[in-house]
């Protein structure tokens, strides 16, 4: 029998559960993603970063871990949280099981918990802190004084990485803490891909005579991000500018608008979105806790996508500037890909500025 763990929230609930993966006490965000599939993307998406991951699925693991289904080299969970765990996956593909992965990792993880109560606490009370502990925690000060802080930092890579065709249209990808697909769909349709550290100068990135700049997603606050956003003024209007999730909301910062924290955010597979003047529909798969707050780019930025839900800003073009943002995932893997029209949108405008230069 596994070893019996204890899930405690910061407003001083307490779940049981028992442990499997790596047997380690953790602190982190409580957050939950209603994804049915896509759980290795999942684990290896740095926005995840800091957070504790409930899955609303109940059941995970039954296809087993896949290396190339991957969205980066490692898993970025601090803990991970299921109803039931699959140890015998069955699958063509399958190269291991979940456990084994997540013990590769020193991730631990909890099944065997009431996951629906879990998440309605969440969507009640808004995301919060929890430790999972081998023993009751009675002292909640821990809990009190936790924040995902450093975020970009911890995940960023260190380093220039190049891919692609060497005469395809060239794109400095800012890596905030990207997702494989992002660079996979723009080497799919032929780009040279440059993916330089979040922290890279402006002046840097534009020494490289970029056809276009891609800022993709990542985790934490973005608002924490002061000297990326000044980067950003840098080359903002000089090149064609795409942004997704945080670089959608590092764009909106960097052009004087403002973002938020959302009660519990929008995770999984399920999101419907609405662009704004046709009225149609997309479905499309999401991870973030902060929003851009659409009133703060008046007279700035467009906005030409809300989510069907809630009516939250999901995407903003800028009139003046060559650019636009998004803050769902277009590349969505596992996922909908009713948006992977705009990477054909960014190679568009990257085209029509290398006629007019």
């Amino acid at each position: 029998m596994d070893k019996k763990v204890y899930i405690t929230l910061e407003n001083g609930r307490t779940f049981e559960g028992r442990s499997f993966g790596a047997e380690r006490e953790v602190v982190g965000e409580l957050v939950f993603t209603t994804g049915m599939t896509g759980y290795i993307e999942t684990l290896t998406d740095p926005s995840y970063y800091g957070q504790i991951v409930t899955q609303t699925f109940p059941l995970i693991g039954n296809y087993g871990m896949i290396k190339s289904d991957r969205e980066s080299a490692k898993c970025w969970v601090t803990a991970y949280i299921v109803r039931e765990k699959c140890d015998d996956p069955s699958n063509f593909r399958c190269e291991g099981t979940l456990e084994a992965y997540l013990k590769e990792q020193n991730v631990p993880a909890v099944y065997g918990v009431d996951t629906r109560e879990l998440t309605k606490i969440v969507r009640e009370a808004g995301v919060m802190p929890a430790a999972i502990t081998f023993k009751p925690l009675k002292d909640l000060s821990v809990l009190k004084n936790y924040r995902v802080k450093g975020a970009v930092a911890a995940v960023t890579g260190q380093d220039h990485r190049v891919s692609g065709p060497e005469n395809g249209l060239k794109v400095v990808l800012y890596d905030f803490g990207a997702k494989g697909n992002i660079v996979r769909e723009l080497e799919k349709r032929g780009c040279r891909v440059i993916e330089v550290p979040a922290s890279t100068p402006a002046d840097e990135a534009l020494a490289l005579h970029p056809d276009g700049i891609m800022l993709t997603n990542g985790p934490g606050d973005p608002a924490e991000n002061i000297e990326i956003i000044e980067n950003i003024k840098g080359f903002a209007g000089k090149v064609p500018v795409f942004g997704i999730c945080l670089g959608h909301q590092l764009f909106a910062l960097a052009m004087g608008g403002a973002t938020r924290k959302m009660k519990y955010g929008h995770r999984g597979a399920n999101q419907p979105v609405r662009r704004c003047d046709t009225g149609k529909i997309f479905i499309s798969s999401q991870n973030h806790g902060y929003e851009v707050v659409s009133e703060s780019l008046k007279g700035v930025g467009e906005v030409i996508y809300v989510n069907a839900n809630d009516g939250t800003c999901e995407g903003v073009r800028y009139p003046e500037i060559e650019a636009f943002t998004v803050q769902f995932h277009p590349e969505a893997c596992g996922g909908p890909h009713d948006a992977n029209f705009l990477f054909d949108e960014f190679l568009a405008a990257m085209k029509k500025e290398n006629k007019h230069a």
